[in-house]
C-alpha cells in the first residue's frame, strides 16, 4: 500500500493513499466527491494500454486515505496534489480534474505549478470556474443551495448520497442503459466509507472562486462536460472554462451525465487520450 504523509493532526499522520502504475509520461487523475482514485477505472484502463504512467490517489477524508477533521479547503487540497507529484519527482504532467477535483487543477496552476511540472490540463465535468453567485458572477448557484446540501447531509448523509448519485448518474433519464444498479451501489459504499468531517466540509469549498487560477493557465487545456449534467450543468461551468482559457478545446458528451467518466467511458476516453496525443 502506497501512502504520502502530507502533513499531521495531533498524533497522527495524514496520509494519501495513491496508485503509481505504468511508465511513460505520467498522467494524474484528481477524483471527484465523494468518491476515491478507484472512480477512474476505465480511464486507467485506457491510459495505461496507450503506454502512460497513470497515478491516481484518494483525496484526504475519503478512500483509503486518512480522515483528519481539518484541511478541506482547496489551498490544503491543492497542495496535497502538489505533494504527491513531487515526492515522484513528475514532469511534463497532465493534470486531469473531474468534478470536485478540476479546482485542484486550477488552484495547482493558481499557487502551486512554481517549477512547471504540468503541462497539460483537464477538465471534466467540473466545477470551476465559480458557483458563487454575486453581481460578477450572476451564472452562479445562490449560496443558500449549498446550505441546503450542508443540512440535508447533517439529517441523514447517506439518504441525501443515494439520492445524489441517481441525479450523478442520471439514472431516471436513461434507466440501466448506462450504468447498472449495482455500479451505482458501488458508488455509494464508497461514498459512505468517506470520513463526515470531509463529506461534510467539502461543500464550502465549492463555493471557490477559481477564475483568477484559470487566468494563470498557459498550457494545452481540455474541457469534457456532458450536455445533460445535472450536478454541475454545462452552461456555468464547461461552457465557461473553456472560454476563460485561449485556446482551450472544448469535447461536449451529447447525452452525457455528470458521471460520464463511466457512463460514457469510450467517449471520454478516445477525447482525452486525442488530447494528449
Amino acid at each position: 500500500m502506497a501512502v504520502l504523509k502530507v502533513g499531521k493532526e495531533n498524533n497522527a499522520d495524514i496520509e494519501l493513499y495513491y496508485e503509481d502504475r505504468g511508465t511513460g509520461k505520467p498522467v494524474v487523475l484528481v477524483h471527484g466527491w465523494p468518491l476515491s482514485g478507484a472512480s477512474w477505472e476505465r480511464q486507467s484502463a485506457a491510459l495505461l494500454a496507450a503506454g502512460y504512467r497513470v497515478i491516481t490517489y484518494d483525496r484526504r477524508g475519503f478512500g483509503r486515505s486518512s480522515q483528519p477533521s481539518t484541511g478541506y479547503d482547496y489551498d490544503t487540497l491543492a497542495s496535497d496534489t502538489s505533494k504527491l507529484m513531487e515526492a515522484l519527482d513528475l514532469h511534463d504532467v497532465a493534470l486531469v480534474g473531474f468534478s470536485m477535483g478540476g479546482g485542484e487543477v486550477a488552484r495547482t496552476f493558481g499557487k502551486y505549478n512554481e517549477a512547471g511540472r504540468v503541462t497539460k490540463a483537464v477538465f471534466m465535468a467540473s466545477i470551476v470556474p465559480a458557483l458563487r453567485h454575486s453581481t460578477d458572477n450572476p451564472e452562479g448557484v445562490d449560496p443558500t443551495v449549498f446550505e441546503g446540501i450542508k443540512q440535508a447531509i447533517e439529517a441523514d448523509r447517506f439518504a441525501f448520497l443515494e439520492t445524489f448519485l441517481k441525479n450523478f448518474f442520471n439514472k431516471k433519464l436513461v434507466g440501466g442503459t448506462d450504468i447498472s444498479d449495482a455500479a451505482i451501489h458501488a458508488n455509494f459504499n464508497v461514498g459512505a466509507a468517506s470520513s463526515y468531517h470531509a463529506f461534510l466540509n467539502c461543500v464550502d469549498a465549492w463555493l471557490e472562486d477559481f477564475r483568477g487560477d484559470i487566468a494563470q493557465i498557459k498550457v494545452p487545456t481540455l474541457v469534457i462536460h456532458g450536455d445533460s449534467d445535472q450536478i454541475l450543468p454545462i452552461e456555468a461551468t464547461g461552457k465557461r472554462t473553456a472560454a476563460l482559457i485561449p485556446g482551450a478545446q472544448l469535447h461536449i458528451v451529447e447525452g452525457g451525465p455528470h458521471g460520464l467518466n463511466w457512463t460514457h467511458a469510450t467517449e471520454v476516453n478516445k477525447a482525452l487520450l486525442a488530447f494528449l496525443k
